[in-house]
C-alpha cells in the first residue's frame, strides 16, 4: 500500500472524523458516500483527476492534495477570473468552492464540489437537484469558534465587557460590585442549553462540560446518539420546553428554512433574567430587534455574538447600543491552524475519491446541510 501524506492521526484528530469503511472499486471515478462492505483495488486511471477551483491555492497546498493520491493523476487548475472558471469547469471532475446553475449546466463531466466552507446555504436549486455529490467543511472550523464562544461567555459572566473593559479605556481599575454582588458569575453547575450538536455544538458541549463543569442539553433535528457529556438530548420539538431551563443559549444549528429566526421575541422573553446567549453558527437564526430590546430591557443578562442577521451589521443596529454584548465580525474560526484542517480535509478526500473509498462530509442537499 502506497504511504499517505496526510497524517491520519493528526487529521482525524483535527477533525473528529471517524474512519469510513472501504467500499467497493469502480472502472471509472465515482464519489462514494455509502461505505460499503467488500475491498478490491482500484484500476489505475488513464485520465487526470482535473479540479478546478477559483481559490488561490499555495504552491505547498497543491502538492500536499496531488500528493494525497499517487496513484492518480491529479490537475488543479487556479481560475483568476469568474470567466475563466466558467470555461474550466466545463472539464472538470472537481469543482472546488461554489458553482452556480448558470455554470453547472455546461459542466457535463462534474461529479463532485468540495464547498469552501461550512454552510451551504447560498446553494441554488440547480445544484440542490442536480447528482452531482457535495461536501463541505462541517466541524472544520468548530475548534476556533467554540474558543471564541467560551471566551465571550467569560468576557459576560465576569463582568469585563460591562464594568471593566470601560474602566480600562479610562485609564483606570475599580473593583464593581462586591463579593456577593452577581457581578460575576461562576459557571459550575449552570446548564447550556444547545440547539445543534454538529461540529460546533458538540465541541463547545464537551468544552463546557469538561472544562467548565456545566450541565449541557441539547436538541438537534438528526437522530443522533448522545454523547455522554450531554445530559439530555432531544428533537426540535423540545426547545420551547428547554429555553426556561438553561443559563445559557446558543444557535449552533445550521441556516434552513426551519432555523430561520428561531431564536425570536418568544424565545428571548421565556429565557431566565440571568440566562445568557451565543450565536455561533448563522446569524439569520435570530431576530436581532428582538435580541436587542431582551437586552435594553433586561429580559437576559447578556449576549455573546460572533454572527448577525446582516454582515457586517449597520452602523444603525441597536445592538451597538447594549452595552452587555460581547461581538467579533464572524471571524471566530479564523486561524492559521484551521487552514492546515482544511487542506488536509479535501486532501483526504481526493484520496479516497479516486481510491474508491466513501467521501468525508458528504451534504444532504434536501436538508441543507
Amino acid at each position: 500500500m502506497p504511504k499517505n501524506p496526510v497524517s491520519r492521526r493528526s487529521f482525524m484528530a483535527a477533525t473528529g472524523a471517524a474512519a469510513p469503511l472501504a467500499a467497493a472499486a469502480a472502472n471509472t471515478r465515482q464519489p462514494v458516500v455509502v461505505p460499503q462492505v467488500a475491498v478490491s483495488d482500484v484500476k489505475a486511471q488513464q485520465d487526470p483527476l482535473i479540479i478546478v477551483t477559483m481559490y488561490q491555492f499555495e504552491p505547498h497546498e497543491v502538492q500536499k492534495i496531488k500528493a494525497a493520491a499517487p496513484n492518480a493523476r491529479v490537475e488543479i487548475i487556479i481560475c483568476r477570473t469568474r470567466e475563466e472558471f466558467e470555461q474550466k469547469s466545463k472539464e472538470a471532475e472537481v469543482v472546488y468552492g461554489d458553482i452556480k446553475g448558470d455554470t453547472l449546466q455546461f459542466a457535463k463531466k462534474l461529479k463532485w464540489v468540495m464547498s469552501g466552507g461550512a454552510g451551504v446555504e447560498g446553494m441554488d436549486e440547480v445544484m440542490r437537484k442536480s447528482p452531482v455529490v457535495l461536501t463541505n467543511y462541517a466541524r472544520t472550523f468548530a475548534h476556533g469558534i467554540t474558543e471564541t464562544g467560551m471566551g465571550m461567555l467569560l468576557c459576560l459572566t465576569r463582568g469585563i465587557t460591562k464594568h471593566y473593559m470601560p474602566q480600562f479605556a479610562k485609564r483606570r481599575m475599580e473593583p464593581v460590585g462586591t463579593v456577593k454582588s452577581d457581578h460575576h458569575v461562576e459557571l459550575v453547575g449552570r446548564t447550556m442549553g444547545i440547539v445543534g450538536l454538529g461540529g460546533i455544538g458538540s465541541l463547545l458541549a464537551r468544552r463546557a462540560y469538561y472544562g467548565f463543569d456545566m450541565k449541557i442539553v441539547a436538541t438537534d433535528a438528526k437522530p443522533i446518539p448522545k454523547p455522554e457529556y450531554v445530559s439530555e438530548l432531544h428533537d426540535p420539538s423540545w426547545f420551547m420546553e428547554m429555553v426556561p431551563q438553561v443559563d445559557v443559549l446558543v444557535a449552533a444549528a445550521p441556516h434552513t428554512k426551519q432555523t430561520e429566526r428561531m431564536f425570536s421575541e418568544k424565545v428571548f422573553r421565556s429565557m431566565k433574567k440571568t440566562a445568557y446567549f451565543l450565536a455561533l453558527s448563522r446569524g439569520m437564526l435570530y431576530d436581532d430587534v428582538a435580541l436587542a430590546k431582551a437586552l435594553k430591557e433586561g429580559w437576559i443578562a447578556g449576549a455573546g455574538l460572533d454572527v448577525t442577521p446582516v454582515e457586517p451589521p449597520p452602523s444603525s443596529s441597536p445592538l451597538f447600543d447594549c452595552d452587555n454584548v460581547v461581538m467579533t465580525a464572524h471571524t471566530s474560526g479564523w486561524s492559521p491552524d484551521r487552514q492546515i484542517r482544511l487542506i488536509d480535509l479535501f486532501a483526504e478526500n481526493v484520496r479516497r475519491y479516486t481510491g474508491g473509498l466513501p467521501l468525508m462530509n458528504v451534504v444532504d442537499k434536501g436538508r441543507g446541510y
